[in-house]
C-alpha cells in the first residue's frame, strides 16, 4: 500500500484540492480512481504513474477523461508516500518545463519544512 497526500503551501492552501474542485464530477471521479490505483497497486501501470525523465525525481499521475488529459505532479517522500504538488489540464504532448520547475520548487519547499 502506498499513501497519497496533497501538498499545502505555507499559508495552508492546497493547489491539488483547488484543481480537483475545478473539475466536473466525471473528471474528478476518474482522477480519484487513478489515485486509488496508485494507493492500492504494488506496480502501477505506466499509463497512470510514471517518473518524468530529466527532472529532480518528479513523478506524474496521468489521467485521461474522454478527449481531455490531466496531469498531477509529485514526488515520493519514501517508497510508501506520494506527495502531489501541482496539477493541470495538459494541452500538448510534452509537459512544459515551467510545470516541472514549479513541482521541483514545491518539493524543495516541502522537504525543507
Amino acid at each position: 500500500m502506498r499513501g497519497v497526500q496533497f501538498y499545502r503551501t505555507r499559508s495552508g492552501s492546497s493547489p491539488i484540492e483547488d484543481f480537483l474542485d475545478s473539475l466536473d464530477a466525471r473528471q474528478a471521479q476518474k482522477v480519484t480512481w487513478v489515485m486509488r490505483l496508485i494507493e492500492e497497486l504494488e506496480r502501477v501501470p505506466q499509463q497512470y504513474f510514471k517518473k518524468i525523465s530529466g527532472s529532480d525525481d518528479i513523478w506524474e499521475v496521468r489521467v485521461n477523461v474522454g478527449r481531455e488529459t490531466f496531469r498531477l505532479l509529485g514526488f515520493l517522500e519514501d517508497a510508501k508516500l506520494v506527495i502531489l504538488v501541482h496539477a493541470f489540464k495538459k494541452k500538448s504532448q510534452k509537459i512544459r518545463k515551467a510545470d516541472i520547475k514549479l513541482a521541483e520548487r514545491r518539493k524543495k519547499e516541502y522537504l525543507s519544512r
